[in-house]
């Protein structure tokens, strides 16, 4: 519901005494001025004003949908990504189908064709911006996100996107895995926000 950019630390006393004894020059987890202005109510830095204002708006959105309807939805898109994946021949990155994400969908694209090109020609093409590949997995997959401020034809924007980038970049799939995460969608229960 957020973009992304904000994030939330927590220093445990034994953490806070680490950072004072060592001896290796840092920044980021220099703790001493954030904690110091921290007390006044003031942060050392820019603060990130538009993502605070849109971290209260997302809290009230959750709150308003309720939580046990934002991972419904979630689970929801997520099941309906792996099905598009599946529906064009593409093998989901995941050893243990009990551990999918309701995060993100990693796709893995078939072998001579490189994800990063390919996730390239969806951005210049229609300006949607697909994950790539992180380590030894780059080049070699694409993630698809389904967590935020998504709905059902949200998600089946980005998956038209994504099938339409495979006929673009002549990669081998199977047409219709749009369709079949449509077909999901259309049947299944749950919260439709």
């Amino acid at each position: 519901m957020l973009p992304p950019g904000l994030s939330f630390n927590c220093i445990s006393p034994k953490a806070l005494a680490a950072s004072k004894m060592a001896k290796l020059p840092r920044s980021y987890w220099a703790w001493d001025e954030m904690l110091a202005n921290g007390k006044n109510g003031y942060f050392p830095y820019t603060p990130a004003t538009n993502l605070l204002y849109g971290l209260r708006e997302a809290l009230a959105m959750m709150r308003e949908q309720g939580m046990p309807a934002v991972f419904a939805r979630h689970n929801r898109l997520a099941e309906a990504t792996r099905r598009a994946v599946r529906g064009w021949g593409l093998d989901i990155l995941c050893a243990d189908p009990a551990e999918y994400s309701s995060v993100l969908t990693a796709a893995v694209m078939p072998d001579g064709h490189d994800a990063d090109a390919f996730r390239a020609t969806v951005l210049a093409r229609f300006d949607m911006s697909l994950g790539m590949g992180l380590s030894k997995l780059a080049g070699k997959v694409f993630r698809i996100g389904h967590i935020g401020d998504l709905n059902d034809l949200t998600l089946i924007a980005a998956l038209a996107g994504v099938e339409m980038g495979l006929a673009i970049c002549g990669v081998p799939h199977r047409p219709g895995g749009t369709q079949e995460a449509m077909a999901f969608l259309a049947d299944a229960t749950g919260d439709r926000s």
